[in-house]
């Protein structure tokens, strides 16, 4: 059985421009929807973080406030409970590319706290996109690919076309003005990539070669499906 790579935030805050810790982790949606699509489509799943450290569920993407109400909540946890793989991450620097059909890099804001200058996670996905092997990230989980960019300023991943979550959208959320940087400027500053976007909150997936990217949680399984159909 091929197995998928979740590599996922260890951060359970995000800092702020003021110093501030915003409580963080991953975003719950965006990394059981894909889940669930990857186990049905009969694919095994495995797991690793900076550290090797158990990986946190952003509280707030387990509210029913989040999740359409109380019931739906309750989904989102159960099923969190049932991704016991997410519970005992390897080390990022473990991981050995060849034991995996692909890899995808859930968002939530934990991402900005830790993967955007992890160098293990950036050789990890450098590495990766040379294999020719599909990656996928979604809504802030782009932020590691900043961890690409070499003292020269360059990264394999230069000119490729991709999204993230958007300014727009980070200002939605309520924390753009406090933030030290929003993701779509590094995006299109430091990465120099070709950045898209679509309305807030919209569904919106991307395919370059071989990298997908989805713009915000809504669009995590569709960009599953998507990443299962470029492995079919």
């Amino acid at each position: 059985m091929a197995t998928i790579l979740f590599v996922i935030t260890a951060a359970d805050h995000w800092t702020l421009a003021d110093g501030t810790k915003q409580p963080a982790g991953y975003w719950a949606e965006e990394a059981l929807g894909p889940y669930q699509v990857f186990k049905d489509a009969g694919y095994a799943i495995a797991a690793a973080t900076p550290g090797g450290v158990a990986p946190t569920a952003d509280a707030l993407s387990l509210t029913p406030e989040f999740n359409g109400g109380e019931e739906g909540a309750e989904r989102m946890r159960e099923a969190l409970r049932g991704a016991t793989e997410f519970a005992n991450p390897m080390r990022i620097e473990d991981v050995d590319i060849d034991d995996y059909a692909a890899v995808f890099y859930p968002g939530g804001w934990g991402p900005m706290e830790d993967l955007p200058d992890n160098a293990e996670s950036g050789r990890l996905l450098t590495e990766w996109l040379a294999s020719g092997k599909p990656l996928a990230l979604v809504c802030h989980g782009p932020a590691a690919l900043l961890a690409t960019v070499g003292a020269d300023g360059t990264s394999p991943f230069t000119g490729y076309r991709l999204t993230g979550l958007s300014n727009a959208e980070e200002r939605l959320n309520g924390l753009a003005d406090r933030a030290k940087w929003l993701l779509q400027d590094r995006l299109t500053g430091d990465l120099k990539a070709d950045y898209r976007e679509t309305e807030p909150f919209s569904t919106h997936v991307e395919a370059d070669r071989t990298l997908f990217t989805g713009q915000n949680p809504g669009s995590a399984v569709p960009l599953a499906r998507a990443l299962v159909e470029a492995l079919s």
